[in-house]
């Protein structure tokens, strides 16, 4: 891994995480449900994908065996694409928190006071957070180059994201009936 792409990623992950945790204290969340038991071994899962094996990578030896050198010319091309996913991942994982607002909460939950967003990136796609995080794992594919470290969080939030997505559009469904129902049918869940 070169020196270029490990700040790169530094910087990705850091700019995620400060989004996040900006948004968490802004829109302090419930007292955590004892919730679903698949969703917290899903969700624990993602994390091993997407902050343990990579910091490991990025700071320690420890997976150096899974290292593979890609000829410059592509190094280059996987670092710009790279830099870029994590960047539209920064950019959706903050507009998604702002426009959700008060509505944003970390676990799937019913809530009394919540309305429909349409407006801002909601407008472009149902799941932007969701659009995020898939961004987030390419670019972590692409800039470490590593067979164990670089597609975990591809690997990891696959599940998750196959689980949780239907849960929460059947939620919808149920909160704001038709009215989610037509915006569903204009917009498309990523795309």
């Amino acid at each position: 891994m070169s020196v270029v792409q490990k700040w790169i990623y530094s910087v990705g992950l850091a700019a995620v995480t400060a989004v996040r945790t900006y948004y968490a204290v802004k829109q302090p969340q419930p007292r955590p449900s004892d919730g679903d038991p698949i969703e917290k071994s899903l969700l624990f899962l993602q994390l091993f994908g997407m902050q343990i094996l990579p910091l490991t990578y990025i700071s320690s030896n420890k997976l150096d065996f899974a290292n593979y050198n890609l000829p410059r010319v592509f190094k280059i091309i996987t670092t710009i694409l790279g830099t870029v996913a994590f960047g539209g991942a920064a950019y959706l994982l903050h507009r998604s928190h702002a426009d959700l607002g008060r509505n944003w909460r970390a676990e799937l939950q019913d809530q009394p006071d919540q309305t429909l967003i349409t407006g801002g990136i909601y407008h472009q796609m149902r799941h932007p957070m969701y659009a995020a995080h898939w961004l987030w794992a390419i670019a972590q594919t692409l800039l470490l180059p590593n067979w164990i470290a670089g597609p975990s969080f591809l690997v990891t939030f696959w599940p998750l994201y196959r689980y949780r997505v239907p849960r929460e559009e059947a939620q919808m469904l149920t909160t704001f009936g038709d009215d989610y129902r037509a915006y569903a049918e204009k917009v498309g869940r990523l795309i």
